[in-house]
């Protein structure tokens, strides 16, 4: 793998983006290693990545897509700065998080797959945080946070909100 530092989260050019395909193109089974590299490296998976990886692994431009479409968790376009996955396991729907799920969608102005924006939230489903005893939950970024009521979610929305204004 490369040494290099990599650049903030969507500053790619092609010659970075081939930087990372060299180095996973020898590995079996290299595409979804590649893809997982470059969204790691960028933040998503630029779309002047498809037909670079398409030429270097030998496939088509639609085998990348579909790849790339097919896995929840690859995305397009730059992620907020806070990533909010909502589980949509039986468990947590057993305990509400249908209306927990309406009610941040509600809040945050965005379905699925979508970021608000101000770029700071990007709203993700999930099926199973493995918090199950503790539902309806959620991860916020890499924090899984259980029994979340609507009002808990507006108090740890606000807090990253806060915490945003204060650093700047």
């Amino acid at each position: 793998m490369s040494t290099t530092s990599s650049p903030a989260a969507g500053a790619w050019t092609p010659a970075l983006i081939q930087e990372v395909i060299d180095d996973h193109k020898s590995m079996p089974g290299a595409m979804l290693p590649t893809l997982h590299a470059l969204q790691d490296r960028f933040g998503h998976i630029p779309d002047g990545a498809v037909p670079l990886i398409a030429e270097t692994l030998s496939c088509t431009r639609a085998d990348v897509h579909g790849v790339i479409s097919f896995y929840h968790h690859f995305r397009t376009r730059p992620a907020g700065r806070s990533v909010i996955h909502v589980c949509r396991a039986e468990a947590c729907q057993a305990v509400g998080s249908r209306q927990l799920e309406a009610h941040i969608k509600a809040s945050l102005k965005v379905d699925y797959h979508q970021t608000t924006p101000d770029h700071e939230f990007t709203l993700e489903p999930v099926y199973c945080l493995g918090n199950c005893a503790c539902g309806p939950s959620i991860r916020i970024n890499d924090d899984v946070h259980g029994r979340v009521t609507p009002a808990r979610f507006d108090e740890l929305a606000d807090e990253l909100t806060t915490t945003v204004v204060e650093v700047k």
